[in-house]
């Protein structure tokens, strides 16, 4: 057996990993996006490490487009296999998929706009002039969905002869799993444990995440390997404090880059809570994404995923996502208002990283308004818009402009929906003494070296950092 490490190798984004059987069967772990803000995302997102038409099944841990944002270019290389997943997570990709598909045509059509404009311009064709194409297109997904199996927790099923999969839940977003592979290989069982994106304990909306089962060999994530994150009464105190000091004293906006599935629901349950105590100040709240708009819809038909005291604060709140001073934006009109309106607001719009979406027409008008904070809850790559922010940049390219940040830059980890590193530790203590090998994957090289310290000095051995194109005999 072999498992090649085709993305989220010494980085976070693309999570992508192939194991090969003895037999020649190929199973697909996870089929992610490179999410950056450089063409050297372009050039990745666009090629595999593989044969697409060679690979048997592809299996999902969670929705978000770091994990599943190429599954359609998949498709369109050639991939007709199964694509394995929970329920919760076929839901939402049916709906992030399309949105990827659509702004892949957005980009292409606005790039080659461009691009014909200046050769015109010029007169010649410049050959660093190049049109794009989409990665993929709307019916590419169309296509991607019709493959997709959906499973619940907790129970082995057979994909093939040889393989039985199991999903356990995460906690990491609505319908995130950690995947255990149990593979027959003549006499014997071999063990194969993926962690997926490993969630927090107590955290709102969704369980606490589950041990996987012991394993021979371990893929776990490392992104917050390197620290601690705040404890959950700091976050709504300090979160409150911010709103207050913005909206109410600055008679600012606080705007809030965030993710559209997960990331987002927590905030406006957050909030909800907030409303029902009394304590929230009176301002008016908008989620400006339509992509979180239908995934706030999906959390609501997937009860199941809920910790027990969601269900509980649904006894005197029936929608734990909306409350009176709340709009949901859909139209692009709504939103433009709102990047034209003086009067205090919250607004909660993506991309978390603030590299594409509406988001980044917030910051365009809002980047230089002394009064405004931009609140950032949640991991942004270092190359992104968020990232080069949030490391203290003094001026930003926003649309073609240089902008001057004179509007406050706050972050608060505490809302990440992944576990730090002594959270991520506790998903796989079971695993200290029993996994021959572990593979950290999803996370910056600085990290998983710190990372590989802390879990040696907890007891785990054999523990490496793989490279992009790596491959592993077992």
């Amino acid at each position: 057996m072999q498992i090649k490490f085709c993305g989220a190798a010494r980085n976070v984004t693309g999570s992508n990993h192939l194991i090969t059987l003895d037999n020649g069967y190929q199973i697909l772990l996870d089929c992610g996006l490179f999410q950056g803000n450089n063409r050297t995302d372009d050039a990745s997102n666009a090629k595999f490490h593989y044969d697409p038409s060679t690979i048997d099944c592809l299996i999902l841990s969670h929705a978000h487009i770091d994990h599943t944002g190429r599954v359609p270019l998949l498709v369109k290389q050639g991939f007709n296999g199964c694509i394995h997943s929970t329920h919760a997570t076929r839901s939402l990709c049916g709906i992030m998929l399309l949105d990827s598909a659509k702004i892949q045509e957005r980009d292409a059509e606005w790039h080659n706009k461009r691009v014909l404009k200046k050769r015109k311009k010029r007169k010649n064709k410049n050959k660093n002039l190049q049109l794009r194409e989409p990665l993929y297109e709307s019916h590419d997904v169309t296509e991607a969905m019709k493959l997709f199996n959906s499973y619940s927790y907790n129970r082995w099923h057979r994909i093939c002869g040889d393989v039985e999969i199991m999903f356990r839940d995460q906690g990491h977003i609505l319908g995130s799993a950690s995947v255990t592979l149990r593979i027959r290989e003549g006499s014997k069982y071999i063990m194969v444990g993926f962690t997926g994106d490993i969630g927090r304990p107590d955290r709102p909306i969704l369980r606490d995440p589950a041990q996987l089962p012991e394993v021979d060999y371990l893929i776990m994530e490392s992104t917050y390997g390197d620290k601690d994150h705040e404890d959950k009464p700091s976050q709504s105190a300090m979160f409150l404090e911010l709103l207050k000091q913005t909206c109410v004293e600055q008679r600012g906006k606080l705007i809030i880059p965030a993710f559209s599935i997960g990331r987002t629901q927590e905030i406006v349950y957050m909030m909800d809570q907030m409303f029902t105590k009394g304590l929230l100040p009176k301002v008016p709240v908008y989620v400006d994404s339509p992509l979180a708009v239908n995934a706030t819809e999906i959390y609501g038909a997937h009860p199941e995923c809920y910790d027990n005291a969601l269900h509980e604060y649904m006894l005197i709140d029936e929608d734990p996502f909306g409350f009176n001073t709340l709009e949901y934006v859909r139209t692009v009109e709504k939103s433009k208002e709102l990047n034209f309106a003086k009067e205090p607001m919250v607004i909660i719009s993506a991309s978390g990283m603030m590299n594409a979406g509406r988001i980044r027409h917030h910051m365009y008008h809002n980047l230089e308004d002394e009064k405004s904070t931009f609140l950032i809850v949640g991991y942004c790559a270092p190359q992104t818009a968020g990232g080069i922010l949030k490391a203290g940049a003094t001026q930003l390219k926003v649309n073609g402009d240089i902008l001057d940040v004179k509007a406050k830059i706050a972050s608060m980890d505490s809302f990440s929906a992944h576990g730090d590193r002594a959270e991520m530790l506790a998903n796989v203590k079971n695993q200290i003494g029993v996994a021959k090998q572990t593979f950290l994957v999803h996370g910056e090289y600085d990290t998983q070296q710190q990372f590989v310290e802390y879990l040696g000095n907890a007891g785990m051995r054999n523990i490496g950092i793989p490279p992009e194109g790596k491959e592993i005999s077992l």
